[in-house]
C-alpha cells in the first residue's frame, strides 16, 4: 500500500528498531461507532503494509463513538497509546492504552479517560520535561468553551492517573493572525517538538479563511510552563493535525493529513529543517 491507499486522519508515524509504524483516525468510521484502530508497517515510509487491528474496542467500554487520533509513545519500555473517545451519554475525553509491541494488542490499563470528565476534550498528547515528569497536552474544545483551550496536566510516573490539575497554555484566538470573524475558535492536534537549539514548539491545527492549516507556537522559557507565542502557520493547504519525526536517515519529516474533508484525506509526508530554532518546509 501507498500513502493514497490509505484513508487517516490525525496520521501518527513512530520510528522503532527499524521499521516505521503509522497510526491514524480510520476515514470511514471517524464520524460514527469505530470499533477500532490499525497500525501500517513500513522499511522505507514508501510502501506500508496493510492494516492491521492494533486496538479493538472492549465489549461493555465506557465509549462507543468517535475513535480519535491515536498516538503511541515508548515509555519506560511499554508502548502507550493516547486516544481520544466519546459516547452518546459522555463527553469526550483522551484515555491512555498499554502495550508490549507497537503491533498490539493495545489496552486500557485504566477504567476512564485522563482528562476532566466534566469537560469535551481532545487530541492528548505525551511530553516529558527536563526533569523526567510526564505530563498530557490536550484541547478543551470549542463546543464547550467558545474559545478552544490547548492544557498541560501533570501525570504520574505510570501515567495511570493525573498528578496536578490543568494548566492552560493558551486559546485558539490569541494568535495574530487568527480569524477574529469567527464565533468559535478551534483547537486541534496538539504535538510537542524541541528543537537542536532547545526551544520547546508544539503545533497545533486550526482554521483560518484559507482553510485547516498546521500551526506552530513556541515556549518563551523552553519548557511547558512559559508563556506560548505564535509563530506563523506552517501548512495553509487544507490540512493539518501533523506530528515530526525524524528517519533513520536523520532527515525531518512533518506528517499530517490533507485534504480535511471526509473520505478524501490521505497522509501526507512534507521534509522540513530548522533555522533558527523555527520549522521550515524544505
Amino acid at each position: 500500500m501507498q500513502f493514497k491507499d490509505i484513508n487517516i486522519r490525525d496520521p501518527f508515524i513512530m520510528p522503532y528498531d527499524g521499521k516505521y509504524y503509522l497510526y491514524g483516525t480510520r476515514g470511514e468510521t471517524a464520524w460514527t461507532s469505530a470499533k477500532g484502530l490499525d497500525v501500517y508497517v513500513s522499511d522505507d515510509l514508501k510502501v506500508w503494509s496493510n492494516a492491521h487491528e492494533c486496538f479493538t474496542v472492549p465489549e461493555n467500554f465506557w465509549a462507543d463513538k468517535e475513535v480519535w487520533a491515536p498516538e503511541v509513545h515508548l515509555y519506560n519500555g511499554m508502548f502507550y497509546m493516547f486516544v481520544s473517545f466519546r459516547a452518546d451519554n459522555r463527553l469526550r475525553g483522551t484515555q491512555i492504552l498499554k502495550s508490549e509491541s507497537p503491533m498490539g494488542p493495545f489496552l486500557p490499563f485504566t477504567d476512564d479517560a485522563i482528562t476532566p470528565k466534566d469537560w469535551q476534550c481532545l487530541d492528548g498528547t505525551f511530553y516529558v520535561d527536563k526533569n523526567g515528569d510526564p505530563y498530557i497536552v490536550f484541547c478543551h474544545e470549542h463546543v464547550q468553551v467558545i474559545d478552544g483551550e490547548i492544557h498541560a496536566m501533570k501525570l504520574n510516573k505510570d501515567l495511570s492517573a493525573p498528578a496536578g490539575e490543568p494548566v492552560m497554555l493558551f486559546k485558539a484566538s490569541q494568535p495574530e493572525w487568527a480569524d477574529k470573524s469567527r464565533d468559535r475558535f478551534i483547537t486541534d492536534g496538539p504535538f510537542m517538538y524541541r528543537t537542536a537549539c532547545g526551544r520547546l514548539l508544539m503545533i497545533w491545527s486550526t482554521f483560518t479563511p484559507k482553510g485547516y492549516v498546521q500551526a506552530v507556537a513556541y515556549s518563551d522559557n523552553g519548557e511547558i510552563d512559559g508563556n506560548w507565542l505564535h509563530e506563523n502557520p506552517l501548512f495553509e493547504e487544507n490540512g493539518g493535525h501533523g506530528m515530526i519525526f525524524e528517519d533513520y536517515n536523520g532527515t525531518k519529516y512533518l506528517v499530517l493529513h490533507s485534504p480535511n474533508e471526509n473520505p478524501y484525506e490521505r497522509p501526507v509526508l512534507l521534509e522540513i529543517t530548522e533555522e533558527n530554532g523555527s520549522l521550515k518546509l524544505k
